[in-house]
């Protein structure tokens, strides 16, 4: 009995041995396995971008291929129609230049048509004055000679009302008499027909005034005929 009891005892001892043995080996397979498989998930990481990038590279979206030519036609679109609308905004600028250059041109021709017609309407009253002006002559020499006991007679009195009549309205109508007498010669206003010699005035004095002369609107219309002493 004890015989097999120590069989069995070493048979035990084989067996728990062998058990060991088998799990020490196991451990290690699964440790190599392990390292085996962390290698390889490494080397499918770095190689997953590489494929990911040649994807990439050789195969594109068809929805980006659809959002990228219906983008490409309505930019065409776009600037065919902007194209369009430039033309339009040219062509009405180029009506609004016109439009002001013709406004321009019509203010200048209204400008120098007033302009003109003021110049003929002088033109015309000048010639009027000067025609009128030998009257105004007339009347001052007659009613000068009127003798000093004559001057309340009524005809005098009535050619004298209408000679201050006739000047008021010269006068409206912007004629007004040149000063002479007392004044300095002036070739511009006056017209020197004689010469005289005066103690009690300087050279060049205007001593007295043979016939009136007169403005109209600042121009000379009749240049004074005047003694000059000299």
């Amino acid at each position: 009995m004890e015989e097999e009891i120590k069989k069995d005892l070493m048979e035990e001892e084989v067996q728990e041995e062998n058990t060991d043995a088998v799990e020490t080996d196991a451990g290690k397979t699964d440790e190599t396995m392990s390292e085996d498989t962390a290698t390889d998930t490494a080397a499918d990481a770095e190689n997953e971008p590489e494929e990911e990038a040649a994807d990439s590279g050789e195969e594109e979206d068809p929805d980006k291929k659809d959002e990228t030519a219906d983008t490409d036609g309505r930019n065409k679109k776009d600037g065919f129609f902007k194209k369009k609308k430039d033309k339009k905004d040219e062509q009405i600028e180029d009506l609004q230049d016109r439009l002001k250059r013709q406004m321009a041109e019509f203010d200048n021709f209204r400008k120098r048509t007033e302009k003109e017609k003021s110049q003929m309407f002088d033109m015309g009253a000048r010639t009027i004055i000067e025609k009128i002006l030998p009257v105004v002559d007339n009347f001052e020499r007659g009613l000068a000679a009127v003798p000093e006991d004559q001057k309340e007679d009524a005809f005098v009195t009535g050619m004298d009302k209408v000679y201050k009549q006739l000047m008021t309205e010269l006068e409206a109508i912007g004629v007004k008499p040149i000063e002479t007498e007392g004044k300095e010669f002036d070739p511009e206003l006056h017209n020197a027909v004689m010469q005289v010699e005066n103690e009690e005035l300087e050279a060049g004095t205007i001593a007295q005034e043979l016939q009136k002369g007169y403005y109209y609107k600042d121009t000379v219309v009749r240049h004074s005929m005047v003694s000059v002493v000299s």
